[in-house]
């Protein structure tokens, strides 16, 4: 449980750190909203026309009687929409990431800088053209695993009860397997991991993965909120990448670090000063430290400082009045 906790944390970190970069968020939309509009047509027409699909290919159960005929056949037509909309939440991020490639690319870079303990973030140094090849290679075979598991998912749509219940609760876990490696991909391709090591990668941490992208996943089945998301999904995917490989992360120099950090250093400041000015033996409030040595005690005034080229008292002890007057008596 506490991987699926982090995994959805990064996700709600990512939108709060895309949050604070608004100058690069409205750019940011422009790659979501052209795929959004493609796969917004594709589904409508899968819509109109699912139903005559599925009709034509069950051509056995047109003599079925009347009742069973209408539910066998909207069965499917329900079942084949639900794998098409899963194909397009998988197949959404792929298409958006190639289309807005160089941005993503450029913000995943950002969010490492910012974490980073050192300020830098790795490089693939690869042309763009050359990027660009290995992203669209990559999600074309992502996306022909992420089918595979769409035909297995269908199938087993058809076992009564099972294909009603569990099935479409086990496709919302893979498609947020799939959709994390293709967000995650960006950060992962610019450390020149491979997608069978970054497969293996996931897979170590599933809970983790799960996490991140099942709520992301069904987040994106509403309208229009996949556009909004992607931005921030990449960025928390940045900061998932860097937990898998084990790179230490700091938090945001914006965030409630940089406040945090402020207070401990006018509080080591402040004491500094206190120690300079108020003495060793005083607290940051003004009052005495019990713990601190009784010469810092309130005591008789001590001896002003001698002059120069003569020695200073070793220590200054208190003075017994009798003793005092036989002294100067003697002198």
């Amino acid at each position: 449980m506490g991987d699926l906790g982090a995994g959805f944390g990064y996700l709600l970190k990512g939108q709060r750190w895309m949050a604070r970069h608004r100058r690069s968020y409205g750019f940011g939309l422009l790659p979501g909203l052209i795929t959004l509009v493609l796969y917004a047509a594709a589904l409508t027409a899968l819509a109109l026309w699912g139903e005559d699909a599925v009709a034509w290919a069950t051509p056995f159960a047109d003599g079925w009687p009347s009742p069973w005929l209408g539910l066998f056949r909207g069965l499917l037509t329900a079942v084949l929409f639900a794998l098409g909309l899963l194909l397009a939440v998988v197949t959404f991020t792929a298409v958006t990431l190639l289309v807005g490639q160089p941005f993503y690319e450029s913000l995943s870079e950002q969010v490492d800088r910012d974490v980073s303990p050192d300020g830098t973030a790795p490089e693939s140094g690869l042309p763009l053209a050359r990027e660009l090849w290995i992203s669209a290679r990559d999600s074309v075979r992502v996306l022909v695993r992420a089918a595979l598991w769409g035909l297995l998912l269908f199938a087993l749509g058809f076992l009564p009860v099972v294909g009603q219940t569990a099935v479409p609760v086990i496709g919302f876990f893979v498609t947020g397997f799939f959709l994390t490696e293709e967000l995650a991909a960006v950060a992962l391709q610019r450390r020149g991991v491979e997608l069978r090591a970054r497969l293996r990668l996931l897979r170590s941490r599933k809970a983790l993965v799960w996490g991140f992208g099942t709520p992301l996943g069904l987040a994106f089945l509403l309208p229009f909120v996949a556009v909004f998301l992607m931005p921030g999904a990449v960025a928390g995917a940045t900061l998932l990448a860097r937990d898998l490989l084990g790179e230490e992360t700091g938090e945001p120099a914006s965030e409630e670090s940089g406040e945090g950090t402020g207070e401990e250093a006018s509080e080591g400041t402040g004491g500094a000063t206190g120690e300079g000015t108020g003495g060793a033996g005083n607290r940051r409030d003004g009052q005495p430290d019990p713990a601190a040595p009784e010469a810092t005690a309130p005591g008789p005034a001590a001896p002003s400082p001698a002059a120069p080229g003569s020695t200073a008292p070793e220590a200054a002890t208190p003075t017994d009045p009798a003793t005092s007057r036989s002294t100067s008596t003697n002198a």
